[in-house]
């Protein structure tokens, strides 16, 4: 079985270059093994020629792995989900506990189908890409995870809106929520702010299904100290896929988050006005507002998710290999 931390090293047969004379009394060079070294294990699978590829998900196990990952973090990080908002839109920071936790329900439940779905969609263009033959490159799997994460927000659009308006609110119902948005603005309003959730999930995705485990396997190839440690790898790597992620999508986050906490469009009409109007008015400075808080949940979100992924890989890679 190939797994992240093995295969470093494979190894191929070539003859002697040595040239000899063309007699009958000569004998015939003797081939010896040569080791190659390969960067990453899947492209030492691949060369070797001898182990076997990784196992692939199918749609179904890509949908319940997705769905579980996605609810176990969200659960978890519920406050810094509730911090980041209250940080971005203005609004007093709770100051009871269940207070960090209102719409935990309306952010967790949704997010079974909306990680389900970015790792189904993912797992369905991967097998248009490589026709279920070969590993994806790293190029490939950062564009696959791309194409996943921006198809996803046509269902994590209106979630995102109805948490954040029931935040505003302070209703602890998602149906009070949705009943308020579409009585008084329509139910087209429910995908306001939509363009600007396509950019950050195509870019989260790529960070967490593309980059992350990217690093990961570098760090388990090249550095001794993380080849013996996965938690350490898996912890760095999900690290510098959520640290990415968040500086590049945070600014366009903000501008969702003001629009869709505008519903009457008064103050921010678009997510572009949004974005000028809020570096006018505080700078660099507030297009990160929250920031912290949302670069450790995604740190946190894409170290639970690809460990329950990387889980249902190995375990099904072994049965395979069985």
């Amino acid at each position: 079985m190939i797994t992240p931390s093995s295969a470093l090293y494979s190894y191929s047969y070539s003859a002697s270059s040595s040239s000899s004379s063309a007699s009958s009394s000569s004998m015939p060079t003797q081939s010896r093994p040569t080791m190659v070294a390969f960067p990453f294990a899947a492209a030492s699978a691949l060369e070797a020629g001898v182990a076997k590829r990784r196992a692939s998900l199918s749609d179904t196990e890509n949908l319940a792995v997705g769905a579980v990952g996605g609810v176990v973090e969200t659960v978890i990080q519920m406050p810094l989900i509730t911090y980041k908002i209250c940080a971005q839109s203005g609004k007093p920071m709770p100051s009871t506990f269940g207070g960090w936790y209102r719409g935990v329900v309306a952010a967790a439940a949704p997010c079974a189908p909306i990680t389900a779905m970015q790792m189904a969609v993912n797992g369905a263009i991967e097998r248009a890409v490589t026709g279920g033959v070969r590993d994806v490159s790293d190029a490939e799997r950062i564009g696959v995870a791309m194409a996943a994460g921006g198809i996803s927000a046509s269902l994590y659009s209106p979630v995102d809106l109805v948490v954040i308006q029931q935040q505003k609110l302070g209703v602890n119902s998602a149906g009070a929520a949705i009943a308020h948005i579409t009585s008084n603005h329509g139910v087209a309003a429910l995908w306001r702010g939509f363009s600007a959730c396509v950019v950050r999930e195509a870019i989260y995705t790529a960070g967490y299904l593309g980059l992350a485990p990217i690093a990961t396997t570098y760090l388990k190839t090249a550095h001794p100290y993380f080849a013996s440690s996965d938690l350490s790898a898996s912890i760095v790597g999900s690290c510098i896929g959520g640290t990415v992620a968040a500086v590049l999508t945070h600014p366009v986050d903000t501008a969702k988050t003001c629009v869709q906490s505008d519903m009457t469009g008064s103050t921010y009409v678009n997510a572009r006005s949004a974005l000028v109007q809020v570096y006018n008015k505080g700078g660099i400075g507030a297009l990160y507002g929250g920031g912290l808080a949302r670069t450790a949940r995604l740190c946190g979100a894409f170290f639970v998710i690809n460990n329950i992924r990387e889980a249902a890989i190995q375990y099904k890679t072994g049965l395979d290999k069985d």
